[in-house]
């Protein structure tokens, strides 16, 4: 690993390239840089797996505490302060061989790795899709924190995550990875002028065709939900069944579906009611693309469209969708809060904020980086056994 360097610019992120801008969400070549530069380390080398085209896979580390509530630190606590003040209500655990974290419980874990950041440049977490779509709550936290899933531009220290699994208890072990971090320089703010002039440029929203076909804009690109391209060969949605089954996070293409989910089928009236506290899968109406020089990130929870939240793991990687056929549906996590509410095919649940990258990243998602929902539709996490 190079020696650190002092400074971190837009000029020093990637020495000689082309087309690099001054601000914007760092791309894989800039991160693994950054890594080279000592502004991220880690308690085991970083490896190339851990690199997605616009963010950083951290691991967990081999410690656990299993705490009675999540918290924030503020501004003049450590995250292990917190913890010590918790006293006999935190007990601590062993990750170094597999453990079980079970549903309704909170864990906060040190990760692996550690932030060196200088100024101008901040990151933003999210929970990996595969983690997402278990109903596995994720956040990331830092000492001295006053926002889940943000650190701060300049923040020097460790980071740690708070899991805490909602729908099934799932083995958990040293070196997962279930939460990424996104690098931004500078502050670019995304806005709805840009991402009218990128669609009407690129094209950001396609019909089942291939064609492009309008985009609903305003304070971001509107998604809306499908309830009716399910048929007798499949369902609209899926729904967590309530089990007390194990899930193996490592474990890929393992699992039978009819085990842990219940499908839905499609309704004859385009209407469905989603019931408080349960976890449901459903797919956007839309299939939507990331040009390689964006990403994306979908908003969790709008109170102006309903009170429910959607995407849990909303990081959109550059590439998807930009395949063949242009354009991919978006899997929805849906979750209703207070009261049974009404969704109807076609109702928007959801907001996408395009961001630009700095650089074109020297991977895109898709078949070629082996990623998991390159083609996806109405998917499950890659847990669960697929069809051939």
């Amino acid at each position: 690993m190079a020696n650190p360097s002092p400074d971190f610019s837009p000029d020093t992120v990637a020495p000689g390239s082309v087309g690099t801008r001054s601000t914007g969400v760092m791309s894989a070549q800039q991160i693994e840089n950054a890594i080279d530069q000592g502004h991220v380390s880690s308690d085991r080398p970083i490896e190339p797996v851990q690199l997605q085209p616009s963010s950083l896979d951290l691991r967990l580390g081999t410690r656990v505490y299993r705490v009675r509530a999540g918290f924030l630190p503020g501004p003049k606590s450590s995250v292990l302060d917190c913890l010590e003040q918790q006293g006999d209500d935190v007990v601590e655990l062993d990750l170094s061989s597999p453990q079980i974290f079970e549903r309704g419980h909170v864990y906060i874990v040190p990760l692996m790795e550690r932030m060196r950041l200088p100024k101008k440049v901040s990151g933003k977490a999210n929970p990996k899709s595969s983690i997402g779509r278990l109903d596995i709550f994720t956040r990331l936290i830092t000492d001295y924190g006053v926002e889940f899933d943000r650190v701060p531009e300049a923040y020097k220290g460790p980071l740690y995550a708070e899991i805490s699994p909602r729908s099934f208890s799932v083995r958990v072990y040293h070196g997962a990875t279930m939460n990424q971090l996104r690098f931004v320089v500078g502050s670019p703010l995304p806005s709805d002028k840009s991402i009218r002039d990128l669609h009407k440029s690129r094209g950001l929203v396609y019909a089942d065709d291939g064609t492009v076909t309008d985009a609903n804009i305003g304070k971001g690109l509107t998604l809306s939900i499908d309830l009716e391209s399910g048929n007798d060969a499949g369902p609209v949605g899926y729904i967590a069944r309530n089990t007390t089954a194990v899930i193996d996070i490592g474990k890929t293409n393992y699992y039978e579906t009819e085990k842990f989910w219940k499908p839905i089928s499609r309704p004859p009236d385009g209407r469905i009611i989603i019931e408080p506290n349960h976890f449901y899968i459903f797919a956007s109406k839309e299939l939507i693309r990331i040009p390689p020089d964006y990403a994306a990130e979908m908003i969790a929870f709008d109170p102006v469209i309903g009170e429910f939240r959607v995407h849990y793991a909303g990081f959109f990687d550059p590439g998807f969708g930009d395949g063949d056929i242009q354009g991919v549906r978006a899997v929805l996590e849906v979750k209703a809060h207070y009261v049974p509410f009404f969704l109807q095919h076609g109702q928007v649940v959801a907001r996408m904020i395009y961001e630009r990258m700095m650089q074109v990243p020297n991977r895109l998602y898709g078949r070629k980086l082996g990623s998991s929902y390159y083609n996806q539709g109405l998917t499950l996490s890659k847990h669960f056994v697929r069809d051939p």
